[in-house]
């Protein structure tokens, strides 16, 4: 393989996982790791990468970053659905339940069709349109609707959530900083969801490991107002030590 080419294949890769690792790109290129990083720092330097220790991620483009909620979905697929998988082992049968908007958040509503009875209250159009077949009850808030992540905002939903007491809330987050905490691009969707927050009994937050370390426009709530945090293997240990400190409760899947 040419070395443009070597360098265009670590491309498509982040693109479609959102990161490489040194180690892997050693191993199935069958070059040294002297050579891979060499090739990430070139990257980098065009603006096309984001160096990270151990290997470069998708190249962070602000705290105004807003994907659409296709693009979301087909980035870290595979984590998402681990995610998914670990968060409904945390409810009950006849429990209420917030869904904040996002991929993953979308990922946990499909295997909620295994339950029978539960309240789901969810701000996100397209988790109550896959939820709508079942015998669950949804509850969807009013508001304006945001195009990009089909989720609602605004006075009207946070009027609905001044109104819920629930067992638990699974949000999705765009950013978290170990040290400031968790973060959207969007501020009128950052108090929709500081309200979930105020209105879960324990809160959860559910994100791949690319999402930590970045920081996003909008605060939604320091570490302190998270209980669990849900992530993938790849989260790094210093960053896996930050949410501990904080007290917060983390699972790897």
């Amino acid at each position: 393989m040419l070395i443009e080419e070597r360098r265009q294949h670590v491309l498509a890769l982040i693109q479609r996982d959102g990161r490489v690792l040194v180690s892997d790109l050693s191993e199935e290129l069958g070059i040294s790791r002297i050579t891979v990083r060499k090739d990430l720092d070139y990257l980098e330097a065009r603006g096309q990468v984001q160096r990270t220790h151990g290997g470069a991620l998708t190249p962070q483009r602000g705290a105004l970053l807003d994907p659409s909620l296709a693009e979301k979905e087909h980035h870290q697929f595979k984590e998402k659905q681990r995610i998914a998988q670990a968060a409904v082992k945390m409810i009950k049968e006849g429990q209420c339940v917030i869904l904040d908007s996002g991929s993953t958040t979308t990922a946990i509503a499909r295997e909620l069709r295994a339950f029978s009875n539960l309240t789901v209250v969810t701000n996100a159009v397209n988790i109550a349109g896959e939820l709508a077949s079942t015998s669950l009850d949804v509850v969807l808030t009013g508001g304006m609707l945001r195009r990009n992540s089909f989720s609602l905002v605004g006075p009207l939903a946070e009027e609905v959530l001044r109104e819920i007491h629930a067992d638990i809330l699974f949000l999705g987050v765009d950013g978290f900083d170990p040290a400031i905490g968790v973060t959207t691009p969007n501020v009128l969707e950052s108090r929709v969801n500081r309200l979930m927050v105020q209105a879960a009994q324990k809160v959860v937050a559910v994100c791949d490991s690319t999402k930590f370390s970045s920081r996003s426009l909008a605060l939604i709530v320091p570490p302190t107002s998270i209980d669990v945090v849900i992530t993938d293997t790849e989260i790094s240990e210093a960053e896996a030590e930050g949410l501990r400190n904080a007290g917060i409760e983390l699972i790897l899947v």
